[in-house]
């Protein structure tokens, strides 16, 4: 799992003043929990980026005073009028401590159902599981291979080692759906079938 390395320094002044003196100098305060002790600190907004701007599920090593703090992202809060990063929490990964993430999903195989003109519409992108630290993963990956036309995969069956998944079981999760073309043909065989059927029983009488 790809991991990003953060240099923080400790914070020794709080409140609003003390925050927006660390933010007009290109830096974002932050906090990490979940370990011994509550740890403020900040960085500059630069560290942050490869850590808050992608799609992937990544680990942070946050160094702050000497001390590094392995990490995942847990929450961000951006200026509702700038939309630029102004806090970052994180949580700090203990050995035997469960932990709570959202982590991506990615889909492999190509469906039976798209093979036989169906289009794949994928509902999740990520599941929210409960884990020790040492079974997180930087992808949950989902097979679609046997998805049909009309067909669902479900939360529940998405299976994992060592993983909680804490999403409701039965919200779908991708499915595969008839195209516009599809239905037409469909619509045209069927329209053709009922004709032939019409004209047999007219041939009949």
């Amino acid at each position: 799992m790809k991991t990003i390395t953060i240099e923080g320094h400790l914070r020794t002044e709080h409140g609003k003043k003390a925050a927006r003196q660390i933010r007009s100098q290109d830096n974002v305060p932050g906090v990490i929990y979940g370990g011994a002790q509550e740890v403020n600190f900040y960085a500059s907004a630069r560290a942050f980026k490869p850590l808050v701007y992608t799609g992937e599920f990544q680990l942070a090593d946050v160094t702050v005073d000497g001390k590094t703090y392995k990490c995942i992202l847990k929450d961000l809060q951006f200026d509702k009028v700038q939309d630029s990063l102004i806090h970052v929490d994180l949580l700090e990964l203990v050995g035997d401590k469960k932990v709570v993430a959202t982590l991506p999903l990615k889909f492999t195989g190509v469906s039976i159902g798209v093979k036989g003109g169906g289009k794949l519409v994928t509902k999740m992108k990520s599941l929210k599981v409960k884990a020790l630290p040492k079974d997180l993963t930087s992808t949950i990956t989902v097979d679609i291979t046997d998805l049909d036309l009309n067909g669902n995969i479900r939360v529940e069956d998405v299976k994992v080692v060592g993983m909680e998944i804490l999403n409701s079981p039965r919200i779908p999760i991708a499915s595969v759906v008839l195209t516009r073309l599809l239905k037409q043909e469909e619509a045209t065989a069927a329209t053709t079938t009922t004709t032939t059927a019409v004209a047999k029983d007219e041939k009949k009488k």
